[in-house]
């Protein structure tokens, strides 16, 4: 079967946006797409090419002293009646179009346009982001094939509207329970409200005020938040449980033990468990490809606030940069979209970073 990859679409990033949208690739059906980008990878001759699963793998090897990354998922939520793409008064609209396969078509267009960047560079199209962090081909890589993480810098292409947003948030999941005693609620005094005593735990979340935390020059801005409660048994029953779930986006200076230690401190009495956790991290800038890549940028960096897979380069020592065309507040939705005319300024501006001719020898 042809692939909707030609060379004329490869030599456009904007087209190949489209042609990356209109490969539908929900979470767990990504071997269309892995396939296609695989094929027109090997076809370039200039890169030495591997796959695990669905997760594609091309890299060039020219000896350069220092080597980055190039990472972007190719998965995405299930479909909202946003397939096929369209193209609108210079706007794509379509599922992934933000989050992130016009990251995606940045990558795989300087993978096939620069054969000899000023940096040895690794291009990672991995499958399975959306959804739990055990299916992610980031994490399955770096358990099957580690070697291929390898690297001083990297840059993952999540949506940014075409900032630079440094590391990462933290963010850990928790129950706080309550207990009481069972009763019938006609004679409700014979015993204790679980539901009541959460209340609280919802005091002390109403009274926290969350820590603001300057980094390399980023503002890290935490959340401390229910997002979840469950209790009651019947209609006509005292609850003696109840369970609110709490959730705490920390900044990266704080590990997920000390953070996780925070949040028992504010519910000290209550009954917490941890239940989901995963680290963030550092701003990563003052790694020599981080600043030229901010020199290239022409402009300062911004703190990530939220969770990305740059937490899973800077838990090997290598710091990451995010950084996409894709609008974040647009990310699966049903009205998905992205602007042409940030395609075409992040094509630029990763041209300006790795363009040997034009930055100079690496």
């Amino acid at each position: 079967m042809t692939s909707p990859l030609t060379p004329q679409v490869l030599a456009d990033p904007v087209a190949l946006t489209r042609a990356l949208v209109d490969i539908e690739s929900v979470s767990g059906d990504e071997k269309k797409i892995a396939d296609a980008v695989d094929q027109v990878l090997r076809a370039g001759g200039h890169l030495t090419v591997d796959r695990y699963r669905h997760t594609v793998m091309a890299r060039t090897d020219l000896g350069r002293r220092q080597r980055v990354v190039l990472a972007g998922h190719l998965d995405t939520v299930p479909v909202a009646g946003n397939l096929p793409s369209r193209a609108e008064d210079g706007v794509i609209y379509g599922c992934g179009t933000s989050d992130m396969k016009s990251g995606v078509a940045l990558a795989l267009h300087l993978a096939a346009a620069l054969p000899r960047p000023r940096y040895d560079v690794t291009y990672l199209f991995y499958e399975a982001e959306e959804v739990e962090s055990e299916r992610n081909g980031l994490n399955l890589v770096s358990q099957a094939h580690p070697q291929w993480l390898t690297a001083d810098f990297a840059v993952l292409l999540e949506p940014t509207y075409g900032a630079v947003e440094a590391g990462c948030q933290g963010t850990l999941r928790a129950t706080v329970h309550t207990a009481g005693t069972r009763a019938h609620s006609a004679r409700s005094w014979h015993g204790v409200n679980a539901i009541h005593a959460a209340g609280e735990v919802l005091a002390r979340l109403e009274r926290h005020r969350a820590r603001r935390v300057t980094i390399d020059g980023c503002e890290y801005r935490e959340g401390l938040n229910a997002v979840g409660i469950r209790g009651g048994v019947a209609g006509n029953v005292i609850p003696d449980e109840c369970q609110v779930e709490v959730n705490y986006r920390f900044a990266p200076d704080r590990g997920v033990d000390e953070a996780f230690a925070h949040v028992r401190e504010v519910f000290a009495g209550f009954d917490v468990r941890l239940t989901d956790s995963a680290p963030g991290a550092l701003p990563g800038l003052t790694a020599a490809p981080a600043a030229e890549f901010l020199a290239a940028v022409d402009a300062p960096a911004q703190a990530k606030l939220g969770w990305t897979d740059v937490s899973r380069f800077a838990a090997l020592g290598i710091p990451a940069l995010n950084f996409g065309p894709g609008d974040p507040n647009l990310a699966h939705t049903r009205d998905e979209r992205v602007e042409v005319d940030k395609i075409l300024a992040g094509a630029t501006i990763l041209r300006r970073w790795l363009d040997v001719d034009r930055a100079g020898h690496g």
